[in-house]
């Protein structure tokens, strides 16, 4: 409720009630619904993107290379001579064993691994690859 005037029409008037409706009185249901929807909303959006962000990388083990793509947008594309490889480390948590996955670490002249890609699955079978090629 506000006590200022309004001009109308050349006279003053006065204004007597000035609200917005409440949401949460009008339909109580409909807003408990909107507030417990709210993370299932994000979770969702965040669950495409996840998906998508996904299946747009990519790893190739062929009989001289390793290339690694990846990327919605913009893409990255990353090779590894076999040739140059020197450790082929492979990290799995506990819940990567359960899953029969994990994350893939190539080292070449350095310290740092040259190329690194989490949730890979069947880390053996893609270390055995690494190796026979």
């Amino acid at each position: 409720m506000a006590d200022t005037p309004e001009h109308s029409g050349g006279t003053v008037a006065e204004v007597v009630y000035d609200e917005h409706p409440k949401m949460f009185a009008d339909e109580p249901g409909k807003f408990i619904l909107m507030v417990l929807l709210i993370p299932v909303i994000v979770g969702l959006i965040w669950g495409i993107y996840w998906y998508v962000k996904n299946r747009c990388t990519r790893l190739i083990v062929n009989t001289d290379r390793v290339t690694l793509t990846r990327g919605i947008l913009a893409k990255e594309q990353l090779e590894v001579e076999l040739d140059s490889i020197r450790t082929v480390e492979i990290d799995q948590t506990f819940f990567d064993r359960v899953f029969n996955c994990g994350i893939l670490k190539l080292y070449t002249a350095g310290d740092r691994p040259e190329l690194v890609v989490h949730g890979m699955p069947d880390p053996q079978r893609l270390r055995s690859a690494l190796r026979s090629s």
